[in-house]
């Protein structure tokens, strides 16, 4: 089968790519769609420290093919949209809701994948840059069929993160202030979580000015080519900033930005050594400085409320999906999303 190997060097798209049977509460999916995300980019570029071989991909949907033992939630035939998140649902964090925090989710690659006679690692436990995919049953949720699954691929990154990092995380509420900066695939869902939180100000900031259309699309009010500019439209400041490009400039403008009692939300990943400073002065007046891992999610719960949403008319996914490549064509896809040129590229099978 065809699938997206990096080897620490070089990315090659393979045609003999294996990957083994379901185990026991475990999922076989044959993708039909793979969002191209910049966590992907950022393993080839060595931001994020990944061992290789790996199968590269992690938002993506297709159709069940097979289900190991004790699978009942999903069934052969069915429509998923596949998260990340390989919780064990046992622990006290997943008792608690919290599967994000699941230290079974987190730093421990699997296997899964054999090419050449060696085994291959599986990215973010899902790796989507594949015709097959072996995840754990958790991690398989259910969309309905009438929603085309190039749409449905990139709820499970990109809607999962943006969105649950306002709904989940800063918790936006009616009238609040939003800025955003950054406006690629995550930035723009954390403009339409902003917009479905009913804030009042959506401020996009973005440095290519082709980008406002786009943003103002997804529920920007305004939108500057500069940060520089944000205390001209809120002279107070921000109730809420999210930085969603991972530079540590970037985040110091986030909380500098902020309004009393004002939060700073990371979202974009800088190196993996990367240190950011500020002013501690600056946070005295009740202001915070939140991490958010994957939006704060609940998988299970959340992808069927944003596909619902979506069928609503209340979500935007088709508008996400700039482009379509073929997996053959990885390496114009990729060039593409580096340049910036599309919103998010999505690999077909």
């Amino acid at each position: 089968m065809r699938g997206v190997i990096f080897d620490g060097k070089r990315v090659r798209v393979v045609t003999d790519l294996e990957v083994r049977e379901p185990g026991p509460g475990e999922v076989r999916v044959a993708i039909a769609a793979a969002g191209l995300c910049h966590s992907d980019l950022s393993v080839m570029d060595g931001t994020i420290p990944f061992p290789v071989p790996v199968v590269l991909g992690h938002e993506g949907a297709g159709v069940v093919e097979a289900v190991g033992g004790g699978v009942t939630h999903v069934a052969p035939g069915d429509h998923v949209a596949l998260s990340t998140l390989a919780n064990c649902g046992t622990c006290a964090e997943c008792d608690r809701g919290r599967p994000t925090m699941c230290r079974q989710a987190i730093g421990r690659p699997g296997r899964p994948f054999g090419h050449a006679g060696s085994p291959v690692y599986q990215f973010a436990s899902n790796s989507a840059f594949a015709e097959r995919t072996v995840v754990k049953a958790v991690q398989a949720v259910r969309v309905p069929d009438d929603i085309p699954l190039t749409s449905a691929a990139l709820i499970g990154c990109g809607v999962l993160t943006g969105v649950g990092a306002v709904l989940n995380r800063a918790r936006v509420d009616r009238g609040d202030s939003v800025l955003v900066i950054g406006t690629g695939g995550v930035g723009l869902n954390v403009l339409q979580g902003a917009r479905l939180a009913g804030a009042g100000r959506i401020v996009a900031v973005d440095a290519n000015p082709a980008k406002e259309e786009m943003a103002r699309r997804f529920g920007a009010t305004d939108f500057l080519t500069s940060a520089e500019g944000v205390r001209d439209l809120l002279p107070t400041g921000a109730d809420h900033a999210f930085e969603c490009v991972g530079r540590v400039e970037l985040i110091r403008r986030a909380i500098d930005s902020l309004d009393r009692h004002g939060q700073a939300i990371l979202l974009g990943v800088p190196p993996a050594t990367a240190e950011a400073s500020f002013r501690v002065s600056s946070l005295y007046l009740d202001k915070s400085v939140l991490g958010c891992r994957y939006g704060s999610s609940r998988p299970q719960r959340d992808i069927a409320l944003y596909a619902g949403l979506y069928r609503r008319g209340r979500l935007l996914l088709d508008e996400l999906v700039t482009r379509t490549y073929p997996v053959e064509d990885f390496e114009k896809a990729a060039a593409d999303a580096e340049a910036g040129r599309v919103a998010r590229a999505v690999l077909t099978f």
